[in-house]
């Protein structure tokens, strides 16, 4: 016959059991979010620089003298047309 110190200690039992895994599951959960905020920062990092590197590309093309040979539309047809 279980007396009543074994069945509250049976219930104590899982319920340590219950916590621990809980525990497990927060810490992993951690881990997880720190590796995805580590993700998050360097893909703000890339996209930072990324658009940097754009702004500079757009500038230089700004910037490029327009080209000394005429578009087709306005080339004169040659001789023998």
């Amino acid at each position: 016959m279980t007396t009543t110190n074994e069945i509250l200690a049976a219930e104590l039992a899982r319920a340590e059991d219950a916590i621990a895994e809980l525990e497990t599951k927060v810490a992993f959960q951690e881990h997880t979010i720190d590796a995805l905020n580590e993700a998050l920062s360097n893909q703000q990092k890339q996209i930072d620089k990324m658009q940097y590197q754009l702004r500079h590309v757009i500038d230089k093309v700004k910037g490029m003298e327009p080209s000394n040979i005429a578009k087709l539309s306005e080339e004169t047809p040659p001789p023998h047309y």
